[in-house]
């Protein structure tokens, strides 16, 4: 799966659904309609929203504003689109919120500081960890909102949309699906995924939560409608040294693994906030995660830690979780 997945029925003939690569992910589009000529049509307009957004946001294309706003860094601002200068915004106040856990300039980081394969056999030491994160720093993205541009203070920082972008897509899918009349639907970007009205039988949308020790199978489902969920958590991306898991996430502060828990699980309105709350909250911790989300309204969370254990937010129901 990774991370979530849709266990709603989809066999249904006024469901229909559109499934491909975008975005360097598996992308999942599910509408409620009875008639399959229009509902192809909003499916081929969802799709064309994604593309668009991908050729703004891709580092893999020298062309993108993303690669242009890194290529500038430390020279001069770049202009973007409103809607990339506004995404960097929030992703700035996501860090805020965070207190820094989420950064989307941790592009900067040194390449050669993590390899998750078997060549990894010690943790560098605190100081050269630190060294190899020295331009994650999102406090250095100047923006200026009257021009609509975006300036990267240091040489060598670089900016990624890894831990936001697929949530971003997916809701910015949803809404062109909604204007065009689509009432119920699913999009399901890589496991962040956003669900609104109910399904053709008229039940709400089942979700499973992957099981951080078999991805493809689910530790627990639950009903929803009208929300988000995403998850973060370690799968098959992580390296034992010494005895120890150490996850594939990597705090943007200190520049070292997380540890000590497998996944967490967001679920929250918006894709893109729960996108973009999933890794951070894996950095913070398992006490300071919940007490952030604890504090926030309209979100919940539940971590799975190293013994299989559920940890849950405030305000949340899980159905048959799986005994540990």
């Amino acid at each position: 799966m990774p991370g979530v997945q849709l266990l709603s029925p989809v066999t249904e003939t006024t469901l229909h659904k559109r499934v491909l690569k975008l975005m360097g992910n598996r992308f999942e589009f599910s509408v409620a309609h009875e008639d399959p000529t229009f509902a192809q049509t909003c499916l081929d307009a969802a799709v064309t929203e994604v593309q668009h957004l991908e050729k703004l946001l891709t580092t893999f294309s020298e062309t993108s504003q993303t690669s242009q706003i890194n290529a500038m860094a430390g020279i001069k601002p770049v202009k973007v689109d409103p809607e990339v200068f506004d995404l960097i915004a929030r992703s700035i106040r996501i860090s805020e919120l965070t207190q820094g856990a989420f950064d989307i300039t941790y592009g900067s980081v040194d390449k050669r500081l993590w390899n998750f394969d078997t060549s990894l056999t010690a943790l560098p030491d605190p100081a050269t960890a630190r060294e190899m994160v020295k331009l994650v720093n999102y406090r250095n993205m100047i923006l200026d909102p009257q021009n609509h541009t975006v300036f990267l203070k240091e040489k060598g920082m670089r900016i990624g949309f890894g831990g936001i972008g697929k949530g971003f897509a997916a809701e910015k899918a949803k809404a062109v699906l909604v204007a065009m009349g689509i009432k119920s639907g699913v999009v399901n970007a890589a496991g962040d995924l956003c669900v609104w009205g109910k399904q053709p039988n008229n039940q709400p949308w089942t979700i499973g939560i992957a099981d951080p020790n078999a991805k493809h199978l689910p530790f627990s489902s639950f009903q929803l409608t009208n929300a988000a969920v995403a998850t973060s958590g370690d799968y098959e991306k992580f390296v034992m040294i010494g005895g120890k898991r150490y996850s594939h996430t990597i705090d943007p502060k200190t520049g070292l693994p997380v540890s000590g828990l497998k996944s967490v699980t967001v679920i929250c309105p918006n894709a893109e906030l729960a996108d973009a709350m999933a890794t951070p909250l894996l950095v913070l911790g398992l006490k300071k995660g919940l007490h952030l989300v604890n504090q926030m309204k309209h979100i919940a969370c539940i971590y799975i830690d190293e013994q299989d254990r559920v940890h849950t937010s405030a305000i949340i129901t899980v159905n048959n979780p799986k005994t540990p």
